[in-house]
């Protein structure tokens, strides 16, 4: 018996990497899985129909149910195409891991339009599209039982979005929102019984690969901790039943380490007794940073 027995999954950007690993899982562990994958280059151009049906092909040989998908999520009618696939084609919808995703790295002082618009429109509005039209299916299919839909989104953020790196603001302003709308959806769905949640992976991608300088090729005997079968678990496992009670929370993981994540909370705190002012201000200054950080964490820390 699997964890996903009679279940449906979606799963975005899912020819290759992460994605692929999360596919493979959730088929392995009885899910019917659309893989969906345009296909395009790491920075999003192009298209091509073979990494999505190879990884259908995988899963199939496997004795597993999967069907291809090769929209394009960062549309409006992409993201509605696909969800209506997964239900027309297996009955259903019960899981979607949002992965797709493309790198246009730029100093943000050389950053032109057409790189800041990519990326936020992949990542960002491709993670939406898909969610929004998950819920809108969820939410009706819950007033037509009259009980909860037992559904669960998993979206993929990113420690860039989180901690910040240089040279990916486009990418870090989507992943931060992907973190904030992770909440959010959690908060709006959980009266119907979807669970959202999120990872923040890193792991050995053609993404990754241009950015983490070698060190994801190190392995500890046979232990790849780079591998993108560790992210994928952590995604899977957040859409399985065994954290049926986990809402609106990010997770890291990579390198052998997984972390719960805590977002935007008060440091410190000053009163004021009047309006504040440039010299209230000023005479409150040591007790309102002195619980600042001296520097930002890492990104894509080493293994310690």
């Amino acid at each position: 018996m699997g964890r996903f027995d009679g279940k449906v999954a979606v799963v975005t950007g899912a020819g290759r990497g992460i994605g692929q690993a999360e596919a493979v899982l959730l088929a392995a562990e009885g899910a019917a899985v659309v893989v969906n994958d345009l296909g395009g280059e790491t920075t999003g151009e192009g298209s091509d129909q073979r990494p999505a049906q190879q990884v259908v092909d995988e899963i199939t040989a496997a004795g597993g149910r999967g069907a291809a998908n090769y929209d394009d999520i960062s549309s409006w009618s992409g993201g509605q195409s696909l969800v209506a696939q997964a239900v027309d084609t297996f009955g259903g919808l019960d899981v979607v891991i949002n992965n797709a995703g493309i790198l246009r790295d730029k100093m943000s002082f050389n950053m032109d339009e057409a790189e800041w618009d990519a990326v936020i429109a992949v990542h960002l509005k491709g993670h939406f599209t898909t969610s929004r039209f998950a819920a809108s299916y969820w939410r009706q299919k819950s007033k037509e039982t009259g009980g909860p839909v037992e559904a669960a989104i998993v979206n993929t953020a990113s420690e860039s979005g989180l901690y910040g790196n240089a040279g990916q603001a486009n990418y870090a302003a989507a992943k931060a929102g992907i973190a904030s709308m992770t909440i959010v959806m959690a908060r709006e769905l959980e009266r119907i019984g979807a669970r959202v949640n999120a990872i923040a992976p890193v792991a050995r991608t053609r993404l990754t690969e241009a950015v983490a300088g070698g060190f994801m090729d190190k392995k500890d005997g046979d232990f790849d901790r780079f591998a993108p079968e560790n992210a994928a678990a952590m995604a899977v496992w957040l859409a399985s039943p065994d954290t049926a009670d986990i809402n609106g929370q990010v997770f890291a993981v990579g390198g052998g380490k997984a972390q719960l994540l805590g977002g935007w909370r008060p440091v410190t705190e000053v009163q004021a007794d009047d309006v504040w002012s440039l010299d209230s201000l000023t005479a409150a200054r040591d007790a309102l940073t002195s619980g600042r950080p001296t520097s930002v964490p890492p990104f894509m820390p080493p293994v310690e």
